[in-house]
């Protein structure tokens, strides 16, 4: 697996470097926002670690732009910690959030649980990948949506959430069951990131019928009304 760095002090970024490498992971490292998202459009990476705080752009577009343009995994490693911060990343599609100082067993676990599922994705069976709801189709195996016969870009983990909540249309997924299964047992996060990930996907999809929101309980997956 190759893992980009994007991160612009060095000693943080060799300490990181090392980690991965003694892990097995291929890794590397950009200095700025730009030389991220240009190894990006490389084709040099199979998932991102993220810093914010960068010296030539904002580290929250930077995610927007790998998110809007690839569906690679983005794990935001930074210091800050605030909610808003936190939620504003994963808005942009950001798949987690670590705040530093982290443990690197805590990182090297994310990062294989964001990559196993997308693996599990990516090996399923044609024929049990394929979904249409109305004018929606879901294809598991490409991860590709459309919506009225054209493409809906998703980032990795909100082509995940839908996933999920499309395996069983109708029926209300708990709140606490959707971030066990999708973000895994590693995740320590807020449950506002499973909010802002509905909100992201009801925008992309152009109704907020298509997520359900049952108060105290979760969400449910149907065609607007």
């Amino acid at each position: 697996m190759r893992v980009l760095l994007i991160e612009d002090d060095a000693a943080i970024a060799a300490g990181i470097l090392d980690a991965l490498r003694q892990a097995g992971f291929d890794a590397a490292h950009a200095a700025t926002g730009t030389a991220g998202l240009e190894a990006v459009e490389g084709g040099d990476a199979d998932l991102v670690l993220l810093d914010l705080g960068l010296p030539d752009l904002d580290g929250v577009e930077v995610c927007r732009r790998i998110c809007a343009t690839s569906t690679l995994p983005v794990i935001v490693v930074s210091a800050r910690g605030d909610e808003f911060d936190r939620v504003l990343a994963l808005e942009m599609g950001a798949d987690d959030y670590l705040v530093k100082p982290f443990g690197f067993r805590e990182l090297a676990a994310r990062i294989r649980a964001v990559t196993r599922r997308v693996a599990q994705a990516e090996s399923a069976t044609p024929s049990a990948t394929s979904r249409t709801f109305g004018p929606l189709t879901l294809d598991v195996r490409s991860r590709r949506v459309s919506l009225d016969d054209e493409p809906v870009h998703l980032t990795a983990k909100e082509f995940e959430l839908l996933e999920y909540l499309t395996g069983d249309p109708g029926a209300v997924m708990r709140r606490s069951d959707i971030l066990r299964d999708v973000w895994g047992t590693s995740w320590y996060g807020t449950t506002k990131t499973l909010d802002a990930h509905v909100a992201a996907i009801r925008k992309k999809l152009g109704d907020a019928g298509w997520i359900e929101a049952v108060r105290g309980v979760g969400f449910r997956f149907g065609e607007p009304g």
